[in-house]
């Protein structure tokens, strides 16, 4: 059974749900890259991106075989969320992640294969083999961890906002990512109505992946303008298309400067897609072949490439450069992880109990 739909649901002028690829942003991801991109930093926002990628599909075939074993939510299609925002931060700022992290703390600089041993469960992983896959944490890069829980990480990031605030360190942002599932549990409106009323410096995130694991949005919300739910607590909030690497890092630095200038939130929906399931487990039942193809239309990766090479600014060269820098170091992150140690048994219950 069908419902209106705000306007603003799919973009400019359309009364339909975003389900199509790029809805309400024509033109979006093609056509001319904005003044000052140079080719370097095209580059290394590319590099990011299949970075991502790449060690995203090794995780898959290492899921398949036992390697890595508990869950695994995979962030393919969605790696210019995670650069385009983390590019926008600082060192000194944090980051709240969800359980679809490895691509964050990837773009945070978690070392590769600190991540992937995490993700083997050893010792010498980045949280020492006991987070595993959906709880990657790197206190040194101010990544505090991705979290399990649907919307556990907003009052977290709310906190260290807060902690930031008290403790008189001006200039600091804590960006929040989650995805829209976590829009309809209370944290989300407790955290956002704390950080406006405290005027706390937290960059909301809202990765806007149409499905709370296999629930349509529509179904999941009865307005599905995310936006205009931050809107309400008073705090300024911008639709992104999470397709395009250079909307996202354009709007993330808008929102950062924002937070850093004012000392309150700002809120940034990106609306995005997951190529893959929700996570290995998942049968991906819920919808269409041809809505996925049409969102493979949009590949971040493959739309920023084409526009790199109509700039001239990247040629054959400099991809198959890129491929093997990555193919390299993503074969030393797998030989790091099969080669680390387990924990010991007898250090199990180590800092699980207080002396």
């Amino acid at each position: 059974m069908s419902r209106p739909v705000d306007a603003r649901d799919a973009g400019v002028g359309s009364t339909e749900p975003a389900r199509s690829a790029g809805a309400g942003f024509a033109g979006a991801g093609a056509g001319q890259l904005p003044p000052g991109l140079d080719r370097e930093h095209g580059l290394e926002l590319l590099r990011g991106m299949l970075r991502i990628r790449r060690f995203e599909e090794r995780a898959a075939e290492l899921y398949s075989l036992a390697k890595i074993r508990g869950f695994l939510h995979l962030y393919i299609g969605e790696e210019a969320v995670g650069v385009g925002v983390i590019g926008a931060l600082t060192p000194d700022d944090g980051i709240v992640a969800t359980y679809r992290e490895h691509g964050q703390a990837l773009a945070r600089g978690v070392p590769p294969g600190a991540l992937m041993a995490e993700m083997f469960g050893k010792a010498n992983g980045c949280s020492r083999g006991r987070g595993g896959s959906m709880h990657i944490f790197d206190l040194s890069r101010r990544f505090y961890g991705g979290y399990a829980i649907v919307a556990g990480g907003l009052p977290i990031a709310v906190g260290l906002a807060l902690a930031d605030k008290l403790a008189g360190r001006e200039g600091r942002v804590t960006a929040c990512f989650f995805g829209d599932g976590a829009v309809a549990e209370g944290e989300f409106h407790e955290s956002l109505n704390l950080a406006a009323l405290w005027e706390l410096p937290v960059l909301f995130a809202c990765e806007n992946n149409l499905y709370a694991m296999g629930t349509p949005i529509e179904q999941e919300l009865a307005r599905t303008d995310i936006r205009a739910r931050a809107e309400s607590y008073g705090i300024e909030a911008e639709v992104v298309d999470g397709m395009d690497v250079l909307a996202v890092e354009a709007a993330a630095r808008r929102a950062a400067a924002g937070v850093r200038e004012s000392g309150g939130p700002r809120f940034l929906e990106l609306r995005t897609y997951r190529f893959r399931a929700h996570s290995m487990a998942d049968p991906d039942l819920y919808r269409g072949k041809d809505e996925i193809e049409d969102w493979r239309h949009r590949d971040p990766i493959h739309l920023f490439e084409t526009r790199l090479r109509e700039a001239d600014l990247v040629a054959d060269a400099d991809l198959e450069a890129l491929e093997a820098e990555v193919a390299a170091e993503l074969a030393a992150a797998v030989e790091e992880a099969e080669g680390g140690p387990f924990e010991p048994v007898e250090d199990l219950t180590k800092d699980v109990y207080a002396p």
